[in-house]
């Protein structure tokens, strides 16, 4: 299977879920974009890694992680997000260390913090962004993920805000919809640039097909 390498868009607030937010991630070379909703605490430490000239006084968890990994000579190579099942996304961090590779199993939102602070490119499978990959209505073309306004406050309001533990989003309950009803809220969705309740609709379709 072919891999298609990613780039981070920004962050977006969820409208319908407090205290989540959705990670936009998009294809390098096309214009689909990958939303995956993430937690409060890990939506703060990917804004602070993409913030480069913020450091928190004290280091974060990743943060952590980079420095020991530093220690014992531990580099992380590359990031795969490998499989979606009900909606959730898998993902492998491929490490080396003196000279052997070793894949360790993830959490995406955690893979991709620590894929920053390494400069490690993100990937993921062709037939997962066929799959769970979203067309969005754009603007004209800006620089290449160039973040918004609207996401440069959303990650100043995740860096200057508190530490938060993370929170699992509750989905509403799409099954009573038919095929056609969904095909239609998400395009209403990612035309409303909800990307937490696109992901929703689109793992209902993703479940169905």
């Amino acid at each position: 299977m072919s891999l298609v390498r990613l780039n981070i868009k920004g962050i977006s607030y969820s409208q319908t879920q407090n205290g989540a937010y959705a990670l936009i991630l998009s294809e390098m070379d096309g214009e689909r974009k990958l939303p995956i909703v993430i937690g409060a605490f890990e939506a703060q430490s990917i804004a602070i890694a993409l913030e480069k000239e913020i450091k928190p006084p004290r280091p974060l968890t990743h943060d952590l992680f980079k420095n020991f990994a530093d220690r014992f000579g531990i580099v992380i190579k590359q990031v795969i997000i490998h499989k979606l099942v009900d909606g959730v996304f898998y993902s492998s961090i491929i490490c080396e260390h003196e000279g052997l590779e070793e894949i360790v199993d993830a959490r995406t939102s955690d893979a991709i913090a620590l894929a920053l602070r390494f400069n490690a490119p993100i990937f993921t499978y062709k037939n997962i962004l066929d799959k769970a990959g979203i067309f969005l209505k754009t603007t004209p073309k800006k620089k290449k993920d160039k973040i918004s306004k609207d996401e440069e406050s959303v990650l100043e309001e995740l860096i200057g805000g508190e530490d938060k533990e993370s929170i699992a989003p509750s989905k509403q309950n799409f099954s009573k919809f038919s095929l056609k009803e969904l095909n239609e809220m998400l395009d209403e969705a990612v035309a409303n640039e909800d990307y937490e309740r696109a992901a929703s609709i689109r793992d209902e379709i993703s479940k169905r097909e």
